[in-house]
């Protein structure tokens, strides 16, 4: 294969990799869409529960939760793009190879 495609996995597993270094610090911007919505809802059910002075525990839970799984996704897509780019370069070695060896007939 091409070089540019291993250099565009290159930049996808980089920013996947900043992504998921981000979640572990608990920051919400990788997250997706639902997860973000899943998030403000047990950060406000929280809140609330909190204002009327019950335990937030189950909230707590849900947010680390939703912190994990959103790890998951991002651990998964990143060996996802460690595989391809590995498919890739595999691929460039044995055109490579069968360049060079039909060279010499």
């Amino acid at each position: 294969m091409r070089n540019a495609d291993i250099r565009r996995l290159d930049r996808e597993i980089q920013a996947t990799q900043k992504k998921l270094d981000a979640v572990r610090r608990g920051e919400w911007w990788p997250l997706n869409g639902s997860e973000r919505r899943a998030m403000a809802r047990a950060l406000a059910s929280g809140a609330y529960r909190a204002g009327r002075g019950r335990s937030t525990d189950r909230a707590e839970q849900r947010i680390d939760t939703l912190g994990s799984a959103a790890e998951m996704r991002l651990t998964a897509q990143l060996s996802a793009l460690h595989a391809e780019r590995q498919r890739l370069i595999t691929e460039a070695a044995r055109a490579k190879a069968a360049k060079k060896w039909s060279g010499w007939f």
